[in-house]
């Protein structure tokens, strides 16, 4: 994956607070979009460049990538855009992942909501709020870029 793609990524992440529109599959294979906050950053368990993302566990979303994990996400700001295109895996209460401990779960969450753009003043209450709505971390590994520039990364 080009440097030079994983910066533009990184610059578009900053310039809208983490604002995306990401994409997965319906059963019937059919598009299904949403507007999330996401950034970009490093697999807890992988070490691989992925877009991360905090999603509450009971979302549509997140049924879907449990059953086809191939998304696209896409960062733009004005005319500049970059979609990454890659394979969703997840971290959560109700998704555990091997290798993975579970008591730092809300650190977890704190540093996705913090790499795409998040801050907040009180973290107790903001991991009392995660825990309260199970949420999870989305990690979805960056296979491919493509941005209109007409360039694609593999």
């Amino acid at each position: 994956m080009a440097d030079q793609g994983i910066e533009k990524l990184r610059r578009l992440v900053g310039s809208e607070n983490g604002l995306c529109t990401i994409a997965c599959l319906r059963k019937d294979g059919s598009p299904h979009t949403s507007v999330v906050n996401a950034g970009v950053m490093e697999h807890p368990l992988t070490g691989v460049l992925s877009v991360a993302l905090v999603v509450r566990a009971n979302a549509a979303k997140i049924r879907m990538m449990r059953r086809d994990p191939r998304v696209a996400v896409t960062f733009r700001h004005s005319w500049d855009w970059m979609s990454a295109h890659g394979t969703a895996s997840m971290i959560g209460l109700d998704d555990p992942a091997d290798g993975f401990d579970m008591a730092n779960l809300p650190e977890l969450l704190r540093d996705v909501f913090k790499a795409a753009g998040g801050t907040h003043e009180d973290w107790d209450e903001y991991d009392r709020v995660m825990a309260e709505q199970r949420r999870l971390a989305v990690f979805i590994a960056i296979d491919r870029l493509s941005d209109n520039t007409g360039s694609a990364a593999p």
